[in-house]
């Protein structure tokens, strides 16, 4: 049964973004993450976000720890910077030839409350790994990574083989054919849409659907799987972004 990533509808239904997700989608994709307040101006008005709809956003952002702000210049807090390298991670997958190894993490901690298990999970899932069992979490083990050294304190890690075939265990731990459908989707929302703000909203979307990519060896993926498809579509937006925002601060 999988547990790890839920069948996702061929059709994406998308929320128009609000000043907040507009300037938080600009600096996440922006190298280094931080703008002068007439920059903003600027970059969010093809958007549909007027320069006192962006102030006010601006000022609230701050107050809630989102944002700092030196001067005239806006960037991103410490907690959004660490979400900025996770996007990153996921745009730009670091990853090297598959062996046949296997990661996998034993949860070892007891006693710990809901919200701790929940953070927890929530950590492991953003490493990339799947649940196979209560406590057991496993992920092929071609990434270029290394993970947190607290991790130690409430986990031990090992280095696996497992008996079964690679191919179907990857389907058990993570909805491939769900991702895939996901990703089609959106690349169908992107393509077509032709207003700025809608195609900021796909991209937006686009990024936060690639964080959930289990980033599998070849040798595990169905045919025709679309993250590399998905990704170049990106790279493309960030050139096409290029001209709403200062070159020099994109990543493409």
């Amino acid at each position: 049964m999988r547990r790890n990533v839920s069948e996702q509808p061929d059709e994406v239904d998308l929320r128009p973004l609000s000043a907040r997700s507009v300037v938080l989608s600009l600096l996440l994709g922006a190298h280094p993450p931080e703008m002068p307040v007439k920059d903003l101006v600027r970059a969010v008005e093809p958007f549909g976000v007027g320069g006192s709809t962006l102030r006010a956003a601006l000022s609230r952002m701050v107050s809630a720890g989102d944002l700092r702000r030196a001067d005239t210049v806006y960037g991103l807090s410490d907690r959004l910077l660490a979400r900025q390298r996770r996007q990153d991670d996921s745009v730009h997958p670091r990853t090297r030839a598959w062996s046949g190894d296997w990661e996998m993490v034993v949860i070892t901690a007891t006693g710990r409350g809901p919200a701790e298990r929940a953070e927890l999970r929530a950590r492991l899932t953003a490493l990339r790994l799947a649940e196979l069992r209560e406590g057991v979490w496993l992920r092929p083990a071609n990434l270029l990574r290394s993970p947190p050294d607290d991790l130690d304190a409430v986990a031990q890690r090992y280095t696996a083989r497992p008996g079964r075939p690679g191919p179907e265990l990857a389907a058990e731990l993570w909805s491939l054919g769900g991702w895939a459908a996901r990703s089609r989707a959106l690349l169908t929302q992107v393509t077509r849409a032709d207003r700025p703000a809608d195609r900021l909203t796909g991209f937006a979307a686009v990024v936060r659907h690639l964080l959930t990519d289990p980033v599998l060896p070849p040798e595990l993926l169905p045919p025709d799987w679309p993250g590399a498809e998905l990704r170049s579509a990106y790279a493309a937006y960030q050139e096409e972004l290029a001209d709403t925002v200062p070159q020099s601060r994109l990543r493409t």
